[in-house]
């Protein structure tokens, strides 16, 4: 027979248990309780083990609960915790069936949850967030009727607001340049085609269309003096080709590197 020699409180929701035999437990008050584990009480080796087997379990169920309370889980982010906690893989299957059968682990309710808050506070298009929740281990159906809650709207205004702030990013660009940023941006973030040509038709380029003359000037100087070691015909294609690139206009080009010669003759 074994016997309790001491029962102490431990950290949050657990108590360390002492035996006579010298093995110290950390259990959970549900198995403290169940077992009704008090100093000086005694029991057979085989109690002892099968409170130990509950003990383990009900430990990694106890760590479970207390990390779905700062926020909503998918399974396989609550295995991959209980494994890097020591969970046997056994139990770690018990403590998921016993999570989902009190509705505290569902992918699909994860997934439309993270779809509501993204539409609503990120900037991500449906591609992203699709690779975000397969990152997160839920299976395809389950993203295919979360991101029903994405409508092609609610996409456009996610999108709209992405494109506008970063247009007041750019400055000294040309409006080819800009468009060609934001398109490149919208695609990244995750939006389809038709998206981004939509928030590109609806965004107002008139500040960038004012200021491409002061953009195109400064860009044009840094490139003049940047080619000032080359001969002049071949300095004169280089910024002209530099320029064309970034997106202004050849008009412009021309009319800005005569005047640059017209200042050295």
């Amino acid at each position: 027979m074994l016997t309790v020699v001491k029962i102490s409180q431990g950290r949050g929701p657990f108590y360390k248990v002492e035996f006579s035999n010298g093995e110290k437990l950390r259990l959970s008050e549900d198995t403290v309780v169940r077992h009704r584990l008090l100093k000086g009480q005694e029991l057979e080796e085989k109690t002892l083990n099968e409170i130990k087997q509950e003990g383990k379990e009900d430990l990694g169920f106890q760590m479970a609960l207390n990390y779905l309370s700062y926020q909503l889980r998918t399974e396989k982010e609550i295995r991959t915790y209980l494994k890097d906690n020591e969970i046997e893989s056994g139990d770690r299957h018990k403590i998921v069936a016993r999570l989902k059968e009190l509705n505290l682990v569902d992918d699909l309710v994860y997934s439309e949850s993270y779809i509501r808050t993204q539409m609503r506070l990120g900037d991500k298009g449906p591609r992203i967030l699709q690779q975000k929740l397969k990152q997160k281990g839920v299976k395809e159906p389950e993203i295919e009727q979360a991101l029903y809650l994405y409508e092609s709207n609610d996409q456009f205004q996610v999108a709209l607001h992405t494109a506008q702030k970063a247009l007041r990013k750019y400055h000294h660009s040309s409006q080819r340049e800009v468009r060609q940023k934001i398109q490149q941006l919208l695609m990244t973030k995750g939006f389809n085609s038709d998206i981004s040509k939509g928030v590109l038709a609806e965004l107002d380029f008139s500040d960038i269309q004012e200021q491409e003359t002061d953009a195109l000037t400064m860009q044009g100087n840094k490139l003049w003096r940047k080619n000032q070691r080359f001969e002049p015909a071949k300095r004169r294609q280089k910024v002209k080709q530099s320029l064309y690139q970034k997106g202004f206009q050849l008009d412009q080009i021309d009319a800005f590197i005569q005047g640059k010669e017209d200042e050295h003759e």
